[in-house]
């Protein structure tokens, strides 16, 4: 299912790289209130608290229960509590739900954290782990990295979302970006390969690397600006049926007509940013905004979004990682693709469908935990991932 870097044969860099990954997810909500916890305002949006506990059930359901003798669970309650998606575990509490439960506390599950952590510490010092559970715990690691992007999207959601617009953190820094100067991409028309390969990690989805006949094209070297977006709204974008997907226009019917966070105050827009509202930094490459939208923008200009294999190709030929990039490609298999036995088989493979594939990663992707053959993939809806677009054309 994934590939193993060489890291796991060293138990010493194991437990050092396993507390630096657990401690980053304690880290990010070190600014929050106890309140802030609990809070779900939409199905989408997991509260913190359940992040926490969830991704501590992943290493005591999948490391320690099968392969530490004599372990005892902390709560035999908290597989129903913490368990997301997998079936194969068992029966478990609606993802509408994981806001309704005040028990187990947010101090419950920081002990459920170092009663977990100290176990695996013990476990992965005892000696070297047999390829199989080293390839489970890597898995398990980046599982943890996925969870702590959540984290910090979900935060700005419940925050975002709070009509008091509080501050996550006041010195917040985004990732660096530094735009080229504006130009077009050129790529020739040919067989070309794409997928992961390598001996490092990567998830499932991403395994088969394969051909792809792609016709020439053209792929801008920066993502679209909020000013190029303000653009498209002053012009009416959003209520001219023309440059939308029918399911698309039915969504901007219904919806707000900016991307989320963005506010008109007071004579000039402002958008909710981790670190409070702010003015709207029109040279920064516009966030938030779904498959719908990002897919009627590159109407509007003329052009499309780019494949994921297009995506793939080009991208050692700009700067990418501040904003994940919606691609005009489905979520499906690649050639070959098969889904392991078992609960682990539950991890992508179940969701290749209804979902548009995403490519690069955001200002909140963990370091480390990106490449340029990460499929990321969300429903066609969703705004509150830090998304944003980058626009393709077909060769004259």
């Amino acid at each position: 299912m994934i590939e193993t870097a060489s890291i796991l044969t060293d138990t010493s860099e194991i437990v050092k790289r396993f507390s630096e990954i657990r401690n980053h997810s304690v880290s990010i909500c070190s600014p929050l209130q106890t309140e802030d916890y609990v809070v779900q305002p939409i199905e989408d949006v997991s509260p913190p608290k359940w992040h926490l506990g969830h991704t501590t059930w992943f290493f005591e359901t999948f490391i320690l229960l099968p392969n530490l003798q004599g372990y005892k669970v902390f709560d035999p309650q908290y597989n129903f509590v913490f368990n997301s998606y997998y079936e194969t575990i068992g029966a478990r509490v609606i993802r509408t739900d994981r806001g309704n439960l005040s028990r187990p506390s947010v101090g419950d599950v920081y002990c459920y954290r170092d009663y977990v952590d100290q176990q695996m510490k013990d476990f992965l010092s005892s000696g070297p782990l047999a390829e199989p559970l080293a390839t489970l715990l890597e898995l398990g690691l980046n599982h943890e990295q996925q969870h702590q992007e959540l984290l910090h999207t979900d935060i700005k959601y419940i925050l975002g979302h709070n009509p008091l617009f509080p501050i996550y953190k006041s010195d917040y820094i985004s990732k660096n970006y530094s735009p080229d100067t504006a130009k077009t991409i050129q790529i020739e028309e040919g067989v070309y390969e794409i997928g992961h390969k390598g001996d490092g990690f990567c998830f499932d989805n991403e395994l088969g690397r394969h051909r792809v006949y792609l016709h020439g094209y053209e792929i801008s070297s920066n993502p679209v600006t909020n000013r190029e977006y303000l653009q498209f709204i002053e012009d009416g974008g959003y209520t001219d049926f023309r440059n939308w997907h029918a399911e698309g226009w039915d969504w901007a019917k219904e919806s707000a007509k900016t991307p989320l966070y963005w506010h008109f105050v007071d004579g000039k827009w402002m958008h909710y940013t981790f670190a409070g509202l702010q003015d709207l930094d029109l040279n920064a490459p516009v966030c938030h905004v779904n498959y719908y939208e990002a897919s009627a923008y590159a109407s509007w200009k003329g052009m499309r979004l780019p494949t994921e294999a297009e995506w793939e190709i080009a991208s050692d030929k700009f700067a990418w990682g501040q904003r994940w990039e919606w691609t005009e490609s489905a979520y499906l298999p690649y050639p070959g693709f098969k889904k392991e036995p078992g609960a682990v088989g539950e991890y992508n493979g179940k969701f290749m469908v209804n979902q548009m594939v995403l490519r690069g990663s955001s200002e909140a992707t963990p370091e480390g935990h990106s490449r340029n053959t990460y499929r990321n993939f969300f429903h066609a809806k969703h705004q509150w991932q830090i998304t944003g677009i980058r626009l393709a054309n077909s060769s004259p």
